[in-house]
């Protein structure tokens, strides 16, 4: 049995659900055994699947149609510019088209984080996938390199899912002061207008303005029990900074 940095793992994840842009690479159907790389957006999901909007008339999404095989590289250059330095997460696995049972869910959570793409929606070549980990690998700069534990990684179970909308509706109406001074808290920003915008078992986002920021957890929460006592918790730690 593996060893896996548990560490690596915490640092992967914030890396993870505090962006949204990546390289998506598929097998080639034109130049079959070659690999293809093209630059996507994407939506972490409400477990760590990867959410993306694809047309079909796209090569990448062309390739998918034969080999649902992909890899998926989200980097982010470091403050000091150094690239060869700066952190990487690789998720490698099967990229297909969502259930479903879930395209409305995926669809909403991804207009709310691109309110852009919602122009899409008019052209009946646009669909969503999810990648199915089978293997994730971090690279968060010199001496922080490691394979991840892929099942920490795989689609999970969660029971506050078809409740999030409600739990989000509550949270803006009765608690916005708690987002306010989480965000006040982690990143810095005041903002009164600022809302709370999807969850994930990592944490929540908020979106303030034109950006959306991520408010972590210590541990994965998958109950609504323990999504409320956390959020309870969170609230307490950062009412110092409410305004």
């Amino acid at each position: 049995m593996k060893n896996y940095n548990k560490n690596h793992e915490k640092e992967a994840v914030a890396f993870y659900r505090s962006d949204k842009i990546a390289v998506l690479s598929t097998i080639s159907k034109k130049y079959e055994g070659y690999p293809f790389g093209s630059f996507v957006t994407y939506v972490s999901g409400w477990d760590r699947t990867t959410i993306l909007y694809l047309s079909d008339l796209a090569d990448h999404t062309k390739n998918l149609k034969k080999d649902h095989k992909s890899c998926i590289t989200i980097f982010k250059k470091n403050e000091s510019g150094d690239v060869q330095n700066s952190a990487r997460l690789t998720l490698i696995g099967d990229l297909k088209k969502v259930p479903d049972k879930i395209y409305e869910a995926c669809k909403d959570r991804f207009h709310n984080f691109f309110p852009e793409s919602k122009v899409y929606e008019q052209m009946h070549d646009f669909n969503f996938y999810q990648i199915s980990v089978t293997q994730a690998r971090w690279i968060g700069g010199f001496g922080k390199i490691s394979w991840l534990d892929p099942k920490n990684w795989m689609n999970v179970g969660i029971d506050w899912i078809n409740s999030e909308k409600a739990m989000i509706d509550h949270m803006n109406n009765d608690h916005l002061n708690t987002i306010k001074s989480a965000l006040s808290a982690v990143h810095g920003v005041k903002d009164p207008e600022a809302r709370m915008i999807g969850l994930s078992i990592d944490g929540y986002y908020i979106k303030s303005k034109e950006n959306v920021y991520f408010i972590k957890f210590d541990v994965p929460v998958f109950t609504s029990k323990g999504y409320r006592n956390v959020l309870i918790e969170l609230s307490k730690k950062y009412r110092s900074y409410e305004f």
